[in-house]
C-alpha cells in the first residue's frame, strides 16, 4: 500500500487536497478526526482551544506521535492500493509513518498566511480560528509540535497561492503519479 501523508499549516489546503483525493476514489484518513472524537467523548465543546488542549493531552500521554498512533489502525483496515493521511503535525509522526508504511510519500502544502486566513474565514468549520491573532497562535502551537520540521521532510511541496483550478490541477497530477507508482 502506498500511503500519501499531507502536511501544512492550518488553512493551507490540506482539506482540499483530501477532497480531490476522495473524488479520485482514494480513501482519506484525517488525523484531526481522532482529536475531534476525543474532544466529543470527553464532553467538551469542539473549538480551536479544545482541539489544541486535547492534542496536547494525547501527546503528553502517548508521545509526540500520538495522533499518528491512533491513525495507523484506521489506515491498515483499508484495503486500497493508495491512501491519504491528512493533517500531519510533527516530525515524530512522519518518522512513525515512514517506519510503519514501507511506501510512504509526504506532500507539503504551502500557502501564505493572508490567503490561509481568508480561506479559514470562508470554510466555517466549528473548530476554526476567528482572527489573525488566533491563527498566529494556532500556527505557533502547531510549530511547537514540530510542524516546520515535518514540512521540511516533505518529498514534494505543492504551493497553493493561486486559483482553486490551478491547485486542483497540481494535486490531481500529483495523485495520478502516485497512483501509477503505487500500482
Amino acid at each position: 500500500m502506498r500511503v500519501i501523508g499531507v502536511v501544512g499549516l492550518p488553512g493551507s489546503g490540506k482539506g482540499e487536497f483530501s477532497r480531490i483525493a476522495e473524488e479520485m476514489d482514494i480513501p482519506v484518513f484525517v488525523m484531526g478526526d481522532s482529536i475531534r472524537e476525543y474532544v466529543r467523548t470527553s464532553g467538551k465543546t469542539l473549538s480551536d482551544l479544545s482541539m489544541g488542549e486535547a492534542s496536547a493531552q494525547l501527546r503528553a500521554k502517548m508521545g509526540r506521535d500520538a495522533i499518528a498512533q491512533l491513525t495507523i489502525p484506521r489506515v491498515e483496515a483499508c484495503e486500497a492500493e493508495v491512501a491519504v493521511i491528512d493533517g500531519i503535525r510533527s516530525e515524530a509522526e512522519v518518522v512513525l509513518f515512514r517506519n510503519h508504511f514501507s511506501d510512504f510519500f509526504l506532500v507539503g502544502v504551502a500557502c501564505p498566511s493572508a490567503i490561509r486566513l481568508e480561506r479559514i474565514f470562508g470554510r466555517g468549520r466549528e473548530d476554526d480560528v476567528s482572527s489573525a491573532d488566533e491563527l498566529n497562535a494556532r500556527d505557533e502551537r502547531e510549530r511547537g509540535w514540530g510542524l516546520d520540521a515535518a514540512l521540511a521532510m516533505a518529498d514534494v511541496t505543492v504551493t497553493n497561492d493561486g486559483s482553486m483550478v490551478e491547485y486542483e490541477n497540481a494535486v490531481r497530477a500529483l495523485l495520478r503519479k502516485c497512483l501509477e507508482e503505487g500500482a
